[in-house]
């Protein structure tokens, strides 16, 4: 008999215990980092692992970064040995991480008599620049090299103490060094607040029963979801999507994917052989990413009270061929396989699952972060800017409900940049922030709209675009119609041009940038 049905009320208090931690981790780092993506945005996760590197329990934060920020975990476990007071930082896409930009965080908890760490505690956050060839290092690129700095497993705090030559190699290559550093601390700081709260729970339990605890939240996860599994009919659910293009060419990428159910096992394969080769652009996934795309859809079919642990996969075998876009290979570029690529995946699994589900899976959200990124100098202070955002679009309707407007839906979990920040923080502009009208889809219920947003700049500026949903539509369910494309422009005077998804163009004082972001797809044919 497991230990959740011995002792259920134990394990819900302990679930709601190790949950805190990660939720006050966050809250720690969102109020002392510097930049406006962490404070404002909250780009930035955090949660707790056993002595395994097995999460435990996650934050309410970024999807596309908890899903896969166990496999940074056990990257730093794996490469370094890590001792009382250290912390490792790390970014590589090919050690678990997800893009450059993400740097993870992780901090080992001992306790006395024990030779190994009996926790660890990691906080994974966007940093709005980190190198690269573009301000913001969300540009397309041919390889990873031209993308920004990567950083392998390495202790940046040892035994305590800041390592000053790993943070000076760190701030040396970035263009904001000063907002680097703050951010960098300021997930320090989050790591030790976390080590603490681990440190009270070990007091209160003692180390046998911490483990036996976890061990229980893991198998109870377990069990939720082989208990949901059994319940869809077994066979094969097929389903592709495509993403626009690569950047470079208007050769449309495929990715597909085949859920396969053994309800009497209460297991599922999720294959998705067919999808197409990795390609020379930024758009690549690593299978982390990927990874983490299907732990977020198989977690949201259960209650919103389900522990958010390893143990949820362990019914899911996940498979992504090597050298697809959905597991590339080094040298591949894949700042846009994190925040783009992610979001197609998402989208194909749902619409499989609607074939296996009927009636309860959603229709297609707005599938695109529409990130943006405006670096330069600033002609206020001259030093160099890096300003980045993904912009908000229309959440897919589902049956018995519209889609929300203006939400950031699936793999980010992020807010858009309050105007006043923004305008305080950067040289730039906010001339409209509103809803798109009429872009979600029609249906018996309405897709979300998009959002409107323009910028202008108020000195010379590069502005660089990484989006979607330019060309292939956000779909509809059950007779619902597609929610409108995406589209960007710049107005420079009178002259309006409009811009690909994904591109990198300088600008000038007095230009404005538009982004008019997808709608959702709407749900069930209009009555």
């Amino acid at each position: 008999m497991t230990l959740s049905r011995t002792d259920p009320v134990g394990l819900a208090v302990f679930k709601s215990a190790t949950h805190s931690v990660a939720e006050e981790m966050g809250a720690v780092l969102r109020r002392t980092s510097f930049s406006p993506n962490i404070k404002e945005r909250r780009d930035y996760s955090c949660a707790v692992f056993d002595g395994d590197g097995a999460v435990v329990a996650m934050g309410d934060h970024m999807p596309v970064h908890l899903g896969s920020m166990p496999m940074s975990v056990r990257a730093a476990i794996d490469a370094v040995k890590m001792e009382r007071g250290d912390v490792v930082v790390l970014n590589d896409p090919y050690a678990g991480g997800t893009h450059l930009p993400d740097l993870t965080m992780v901090l080992p908890v001992f306790v006395e008599g024990e030779a190994t760490p009996v926790m660890y505690v990691a906080a994974r956050a966007h940093h709005a620049d980190v190198g690269g060839m573009y301000p913001g290092s969300m540009g397309l690129c041919r390889e990873i090299y031209q993308e920004g700095l990567r950083i392998p497993p390495v202790r940046i705090v040892r035994g305590g103490e800041v390592v000053r030559d790993v943070m000076a190699l760190i701030l040396h290559n970035v263009r904001t060094p000063m907002e680097r550093e703050g951010d960098l601390m300021s997930q320090i700081g989050a790591c030790r607040v976390g080590a603490e709260r681990v440190g009270e729970l070990i007091a209160k339990y003692g180390v046998a029963r911490l483990r036996e605890l976890m061990r229980g939240l893991l198998d109870y996860s377990e069990e939720l979801m082989r208990a949901e599994i059994a319940k869809v009919p077994s066979g094969k659910y097929e389903a592709e999507d495509f993403l626009d293009n690569d950047g470079f060419s208007d050769e449309p990428i495929r990715i597909a994917v085949a859920v396969t159910f053994d309800s009497g096992a209460g297991s599922v394969a999720v294959d998705f052989a067919g999808s197409s080769e990795q390609v020379r652009s930024s758009i690549n996934a690593v299978y982390a990413i990927t990874y983490s795309a299907v732990y977020y859809v198989f977690r949201c079919l259960l209650a919103e009270d389900a522990p958010a642990t390893a143990g949820l996969m362990r019914p899911v075998t996940v498979i992504a061929p090597d050298g697809s876009i959905v597991n590339a290979r080094l040298p591949g570029p894949v700042a846009g396989g994190n925040v783009e690529t992610s979001q197609r995946i998402v989208d194909v699994l749902l619409r499989a699952l609607a074939l296996a589900m009927p009636g309860r899976i959603p229709a297609a959200s707005s599938g695109t972060m529409n990130n943006l990124t405006i670096g330069g100098v600033d002609p206020r202070t001259g030093r160099s800017f890096a300003y980045y955002e993904t912009i908000a679009g229309g959440m897919g309707a589902r049956a018995g409900a519209d889609g929300v407007s203006g939400i950031h839906t699936h793999m980010t979990n992020s807010l858009n940049t309050p105007v006043e920040a923004l305008e305080y923080a950067y040289p730039l502009r906010v001339r409209r922030y509103g809803y798109r009208n009429g872009s979600g889809g029609d249906g018996e219920f309405r897709g979300g709209d998009g959002i409107v947003r323009e910028i202008e700049m108020l000195g010379e500026a590069q502005v660089t675009l990484l989006a979607d949903r330019r060309v292939f539509a956000p779909y509809g369910l059950e007779g619902g119609g597609a929610g409108a494309l995406g589209r960007s422009s710049l107005v420079s005077g009178e002259e309006v041009s409009e811009l690909p998804g994904k591109c990198s163009v300088a600008v000038k004082a007095g230009d404005v940038v538009r982004v008019e972001s997808p709608g959702g797809g709407g749900w069930g044919l209009v009555r």
